[in-house]
């Protein structure tokens, strides 16, 4: 026997439409969730890469640059993954030791140093901030603009 009752087959209709809508719904959301987690996992920039200056160790000078001369000091530096450290040929001039540092573009990193300083000398000494690369072959130039006009520049070569 067949019950064709108007009110029973209009509950199942609508109960298949609303599971067929709900199912269309619950996809669309799992498809768009899919695709959030997709697109978190990919990037166009890794940050805290340093590949911009290779691990290894850099031997050259620095030189405070007042007008158009200053003092000129031989310096080594060693970059190793997001740390350096360094010496130089005069005490505090410039003032290294050690501390990490970052890639902030593609010509461009900020130094912290993590070493107590007394406050008997320049500060701004220390090898700290933000400075301007450029690596050409294994020679690498950094330099820091003061506003006062004067700059600080390492010209460095890979050993």
């Amino acid at each position: 026997m067949i019950d064709f009752n108007p009110f029973n087959y209009a509950m199942q209709r609508f109960s298949q439409d609303f599971c067929q809508s709900t199912k269309q719904q619950m996809m669309r959301y799992f498809l768009l969730i899919l695709f959030c987690l997709a697109l978190s996992f990919t990037s166009c920039k890794k940050t805290g890469s340093n590949a911009i200056i290779p691990n290894g160790t850099y031997s050259g000078t620095f030189q405070r640059l007042i007008n158009t001369g200053g003092q000129i000091s031989n310096v080594t530096i060693t970059f190793s993954g997001n740390t350096w450290t360094g010496q130089s040929q005069y005490p505090k001039y410039p003032a290294l030791c050690k501390g990490t540092y970052k890639e902030k573009s593609a010509d461009s990193i900020s130094f912290e140093n993590s070493c107590p300083w007394t406050a008997e000398f320049d500060w701004s000494l220390i090898l700290s901030g933000d400075y301007k690369i450029v690596i050409s072959g294994e020679n690498l130039e950094m330099s820091h603009n003061y506003r006062n006009g004067y700059s600080d520049i390492y010209k460095l070569k890979r050993q």
